[in-house]
């Protein structure tokens, strides 16, 4: 039940483990930090990492008449999350399921959740092109999508899935919001100069030769782990950092984009 929400974005990514979930997280605590209403879903089926990211796996969910009520995160209740981690027992248990029944779990989480008003909807996605993705835009086919951002590493492999990840936007008709490199550099936690460890500037020239905006380079910066486990945003916690002066240009971009484009309609 979206009726209630102003604007969705997904959170895409070609391959696993390039920090997907943590902009997500990082994202949609930032716009929280702006004065919105946030939402967050996390429909990462085999990999929920939103609940152990925030610090809420013990938080029980439970079903009203109108759907699922999501977990709020303070009594102002500026940031709703829902996940399936929050219906397992155990954060080691693995969801060994078929694809239909991934679909119907999908389908359902995207609409009978009880969302309050919210200003946006972040949706953490699983990884790839698969059965889940193409669920996910059948029910976006009824919602006002603003579009999606990819998330990648600066490596070529990852690079290439992103790649496939354009086209699959594109031949199902979701905007691409723009692309962020996560983990591009080492900073050091004693100096903070940061250290080119793997090749640089990948996704940029990806945005460029795609069409496409840049929305941020963002560092392995290891202060941010002090924040797993916290409903912190690095914008409070760690102001001064490069990350979260890129956390905070992101939630801008796209507030400003949303902007806009109300105001030339």
């Amino acid at each position: 039940m979206l009726e209630k929400v102003k604007h969705v974005i997904l959170i895409l990514s070609g391959k696993g483990g390039v920090g997907k979930s943590t902009v997500s997280t990082q994202l949609a605590l930032a716009l929280r930090e702006s004065g919105l209403k946030v939402g967050l879903l996390d429909i990462d089926l085999c990999g929920p990492s939103v609940p152990f990211l925030l610090g809420l796996e013990q938080s029980d969910v439970y079903q009203c008449d109108e759907g699922w009520v999501p977990i709020y995160t303070g009594e102002d209740k500026t940031l709703a999350v829902m996940s399936i981690g929050f219906l397992l027992k155990n954060r080691n248990d693995p969801v060994i399921w078929r694809g239909p029944k991934k679909t119907m779990m999908i389908r359902q989480f995207l609409t009978d959740v009880k969302w309050d008003e919210l200003d946006y909807l972040i949706i953490d996605t699983p990884p790839g092109t698969s059965d889940e993705h193409i669920t996910v835009m059948e029910c976006m086919r009824d919602v006002k999508c603003d579009g999606a951002i990819m998330v990648t590493t600066p490596q070529g492999v990852a690079l290439d899935d992103v790649r496939k990840e354009l086209t699959f936007c594109r031949k199902t008709g979701v905007k691409v919001l723009g692309i962020v490199e996560n983990m591009s550099g080492f900073v050091c936690p004693k100096c903070s100069n940061c250290t080119n460890i793997f090749s640089s500037d990948g996704g940029v020239e990806l945005a460029k030769r795609a069409g496409v905006p840049h929305l941020g380079t963002l560092p392995i910066d290891p202060r941010i782990n002090v924040l797993v486990g916290t409903t912190r945003s690095v914008l409070t916690e760690l102001p001064d950092s490069n990350t979260a002066k890129i956390f905070k240009s992101i939630a801008e971009q796209i507030t400003n984009h949303n902007s806009e484009s109300i105001s030339t309609d």
